[in-house]
């Protein structure tokens, strides 16, 4: 008798002992999951038909787990393991983004803003000191909230808007430290020896200070006395418009120096004279401007005089660094922000309130030595003309507080219009 199966059959031949009717049937083995994450259906590979692709496979079938799915970060990003939507881990921020929950400190730019670059805000807490200044710039949440965009807060000249009285004086003090040494000559050259020689003309032309006696016994007035007070006058009114010119010339090359100095540009005393002589004549034409409407003010009352001397003080930088409606410019700029323009004007007039009234002590203490008409001898003279000098001399440092003052106080109101900063007023000056 033949072993093998019956013609037709299709169980294959026993090659062993046979099996275990009791035996648990084998575990179905776990099929791949297909494109949308599930493990049946149809795949690619089989088409709309729905025929497992793993059929007629010999060997074990792979387990691949499932692949969780995340938004991609970034539109168009690889994908390494080419599974659909592959993207980031949870938690995962894109490089810039803030962790969730924090909060911008104020004074910080709005996301997406495209205007100027914010400037570099200290932490909270800290205090960094301006560049040649001992006056730390405000710190802490809020510090620098309602600033102007662009407003570098440790600009060496520009005060930055809600700066404060401190930091002003802080950018007056170190352009005097910065440039003294241009600055002072400066000043003694178009300001001091100016006041000196006007001074000496001053004992030289005075009337006489005697009373005559008239034939009645009654007193009168000295021979000759109109004519000299018109020559004195005369002598004064001359002096004072020829040394206008140079003084104009002297304002004009301080205002360069301080701000060159600002915007770390070289200076030097040839480049700056050079430069107040090329601005010295219209600079001149706007002081006589300005001169007069003083003048005719004090003719009433007094206080209208000092009101318009305050309302336009800041009329030379403005020619300077723009050129156009000096008086008009800074009239404006006084009532626009009045309470802050007159509080620095008013301290720059309080130091030439203070040289002046020191002029008038030594020359007090030189008519008490050498008598209301010292040029009548030699002696007396030198004494006289000696005193005059070093009262010009000790009105030096009124003149360099002048011309810083009202420079820092110009750039603190344009600061108050919009961004600006050292390098820029500097190259305004051409």
């Amino acid at each position: 008798m033949s072993d093998l199966p019956p013609s037709g059959s299709t169980e294959p031949a026993a090659s062993g002992p046979p099996d275990d009717p009791t035996a648990p049937p084998p575990p179905a083995a776990e099929r791949a999951p297909g494109p949308s994450g599930t493990t049946g259906g149809a795949t690619p590979a089989s088409g709309a038909s729905g025929a497992d692709p793993w059929a007629g496979h010999t060997g074990p079938v792979p387990i691949v787990p499932d692949q969780p799915v995340y938004d991609s970060p970034q539109p168009g990003a690889p994908n390494p393991a080419g599974q659909p939507a592959w993207g980031a881990p949870p938690g995962w921020n894109a490089p810039g983004t803030p962790p969730q929950g924090w909060t911008a400190p104020a004074g910080t730019p709005p996301p997406g803003w495209g205007g100027p670059a914010y400037p570099s805000y200290p932490m909270p807490g800290a205090a960094y000191p301006m560049p040649g200044a001992a006056y730390p710039v405000p710190a802490g949440p809020g510090a620098y909230a309602g600033w102007y965009p662009g407003i570098d807060p440790q600009d060496p000249l520009v005060n930055p808007p809600h700066g404060g009285i401190g930091p002003w004086f802080a950018r007056c003090s170190a352009a005097l430290r910065r440039g003294w040494r241009q600055l002072l000559p400066i000043v003694l050259l178009t300001q001091v020896l100016p006041a000196a020689v006007i001074g000496v003309l001053t004992l030289v032309f005075s009337p006489e200070g005697e009373l005559a006696t008239a034939p009645d016994s009654a007193p009168g007035l000295p021979a000759g006395f109109w004519g000299q007070l018109f020559a004195f006058y005369g002598v004064l009114l001359a002096a004072g418009l020829a040394f206008g010119l140079l003084q104009a010339a002297g304002w004009a090359a301080g205002t360069w120096v301080v701000a060159r100095q600002a915007a770390g540009e070289p200076t030097g005393l040839g480049a700056a004279f050079r430069y107040g002589m090329r601005r010295a004549l219209g600079l001149w034409g706007w002081t006589l401007l300005v001169s007069l409407l003083v003048v005719v003010g004090s003719c009433f009352c007094l206080l209208p005089g000092l009101y318009a001397a305050f309302a336009l003080a800041l009329f030379g930088p403005v020619y300077l660094f723009e050129r156009r409606e000096p008086i008009g410019r800074a009239w404006r700029m006084f009532h626009s922000r009045f309470g802050m323009v007159l509080g620095r004007v008013a301290l720059v007039m309080a130091v030439l309130l203070a040289a002046t009234v020191l002029d008038a002590v030594v020359g007090g203490i030189s008519g008490a030595l050498f008598g209301v008409e010292p040029m009548t001898a030699v002696g007396t003279a030198i004494g006289a003309v000696a005193f005059a000098v070093f009262g010009a001399l000790l009105a030096a440092p009124a003149y360099l507080a002048q011309q810083v003052g009202l420079v820092v106080t110009y750039a603190e109101q344009r600061a108050q219009e919009g961004p600006v900063n050292a390098a820029r007023l500097a190259a305004e000056l051409g």
